[in-house]
């Protein structure tokens, strides 16, 4: 025991000999080529835990990878030899001699080192083991233009890929952002089969000038004949030219190559009935810019209309090295008065980066002709309003006094749809009565079918407009397989005007002051019946196809 602690204390005491006396730095590889990576070691000879070397001052002139860290100790016929190492992955893009300069760790400094880059051979393609292509398109952007940045990697087919790493390109102001997941093909090049790995980037310049797009590089380990072996990759940078943001143009920034605005119409006939609704969808498609660059379509209010918009949708996608963004916005447009309208033209600026000035996008002017509804039991929601609209603009044309006569609703045809919609309950009470008796594989049907009619009955007997809205669209969206105006194209396939008047009820309580009450329970058996006795036979055809 005695010797034991005598031991112990003769090495504490032996300690401060064993600090670091010398500190040694080496490449494994001089010289190297240009993009090609190399390994620096830092040695100590002594176990040092405070301390690593300061390796930021090899960022000015090298690509410096993280730094690891390891350490041991031997001891050979009682003697005890410690060491520290320090490895760091460094990469340099361009040829030339460099000085590696010296570091200092617990008070000991290396020697610098004489570093020799050696320019990448530019013999032929099929003399290479892996190399890599890149392109930009457009060639040249304006500010905020959308480019694609491709990334070809070619790798020999004939050896076996063990590992790699391809780093990311990179451009002073400018966002560089990956578009989907990289693919995957195979190209013959002089006689060699290559596998070839794409990646594309989104390019956003945010800066005009001349900017460089520094090409990655490509490191990694292949095997030939149970011999491994290590490779290297550059690809060539590709220096754009940002075009600034012309003087002379005003409004949203929306550099193109191509905008286009186009409109649909459901019905597409330019004559309607009062209360009829009329589904516009609008359709902005642009070339080289993302989706988020679109701007927003306001379609102008027209006098007569009410309009209840929908949700837009903004989408993008990459084809044949352009990026194409769209957005679909549709309305629901309810005519409320007789007459002739014009809907007026729509007109979007943008500038043209094949011509170099401002062009426009343009959805001409359209004339509706509104007609008095042929339905009595259906007036339209103006009823209400037209008093007051009258007395605020007493400018109207002399036509308004008819069109507030016409509206009004006798008194003996609310008598009789009165007497219509009592009858038509007892009917529906009859109707359910007799329901049980029908065979247990009309039942199952009718649930499959009516899978989210329970939820639109819960809301509509607790009154709650806006969520029966949203969950009506969302009914109409199932079965329609539509999602945009999928509501309005339920309506026109199930073509029932009670169901329709109840519908524009609805969107006017929610899109208007109006005060009058929808019938949501009557909107639920509407399309409850609709699900079990179509109309007609292609109305069966078109039902079997919008539940199945």
């Amino acid at each position: 025991m005695v010797m034991r602690l005598l031991c112990c204390l003769l090495l504490i005491a032996a300690a401060p000999l064993w600090a670091a006396t010398q500190l040694q730095a080496s490449v494994d590889k001089n010289p190297v080529l240009a993009g090609e990576f190399f390994i620096l070691t830092i040695s100590a000879d002594d176990t040092i835990n405070s301390e690593q070397p300061d390796t930021s001052v090899l960022l000015k002139d090298f690509v410096v990878g993280p730094t690891s860290v390891s350490s041991r100790t031997n001891i050979i016929n009682g003697e005890i030899s410690k060491q520290t190492n320090w490895s760091v992955k460094l990469m340099t893009r361009k040829e030339g001699t460099y000085t590696i300069p010296a570091f200092t760790v617990a008070g000991v400094s290396s020697k610098p080192i004489q570093l020799s880059v050696s320019k990448r051979s530019q013999s032929s393609e099929q003399n290479k083991d892996a190399f890599i292509k890149t392109s930009l398109k457009p060639n040249n952007l304006y500010v905020q233009e959308a480019g694609v940045y491709t990334v070809k990697l070619y790798l020999d087919n004939n050896k076996e890929l063990l590992d790699g790493n391809l780093t990311t390109p990179v451009m002073a102001d400018a966002e560089l952002t990956p578009i989907n997941k990289q693919s995957e093909s195979y190209e013959l090049i002089d006689g060699k089969r290559y596998l070839v790995i794409t990646r594309e980037y989104l390019v956003q310049p945010q800066k005009s000038g001349i900017h460089t797009i520094t090409a990655p590089v490509f490191n990694g380990r292949i095997r030939q004949d149970y011999r491994q072996m290590e490779i290297s990759a550059m690809g060539e940078d590709i220096d754009a030219e940002i075009k600034p943001i012309p003087d002379n143009y005003s409004g949203a920034w929306l550099p193109s190559e191509l905008v286009n605005l186009d409109e649909q119409w459901q019905p597409k006939d330019d004559t309607v009935e009062v209360g009829t609704p009329i589904t516009r969808t609008i359709t902005l498609t642009a070339l080289g810019v993302t989706k988020e660059q679109l701007p927003d379509i306001d379609m102008p209010q027209v006098q007569g209309f009410r309009s209840y918009p929908d949700e837009k949708e903004n989408n993008h996608l990459v084809r044949d090295g352009r990026v194409i963004s769209q957005q679909t916005a549709s309305y629901a447009l309810l005519p409320q008065t007789p007459g002739t309208y014009t809907l007026p033209e729509i007109k979007l600026p943008w500038f043209n980066t094949k011509i170099n000035r401002i062009s426009y996008a343009t959805i001409p002017a359209r004339s509706i002709t509104v007609v008095p509804s042929t339905n009595p039991l259906t007036p339209p929601q103006a009823a209400v309003t037209a008093p007051t609209e009258q007395a605020a603009t007493p400018s109207l044309n002399n036509s308004t006094p008819a069109v507030v006569t016409q509206l009004s609703t006798p008194t003996w045809l609310i008598i009789i749809a009165v007497a219509g919609y009592i009858l038509w309950l007892v009917t529906l009470v009859l109707y359910f009565k007799k329901r049980p008796q029908s065979t247990g594989e009309s039942t199952h049907t009718s649930a499959t079918t009516s899978s989210s009619l329970p939820e639109l009955k819960k809301l509509a007997k607790q009154g709650k407009y806006t969520a029966f809205y949203s969950a009506l669209s969302r009914y109409a969206k199932h079965h329609t397989g539509k999602t945009t105006g999928a509501l309005d194209s339920l309506l026109a396939t199930l073509n029932d005007e009670s169901l329709n008047t109840e519908i524009a009820k609805l969107r006017a309580k929610l899109y208007s002051s109006s005060h009058e009450k929808p019938d949501l329970v009557l909107i639920v058996n509407q399309l409850n019946q609709a699900e079990k006795h179509p109309k007609s036979a292609a109305q069966n055809q078109t039902l079997k196809n919008l539940y199945d």
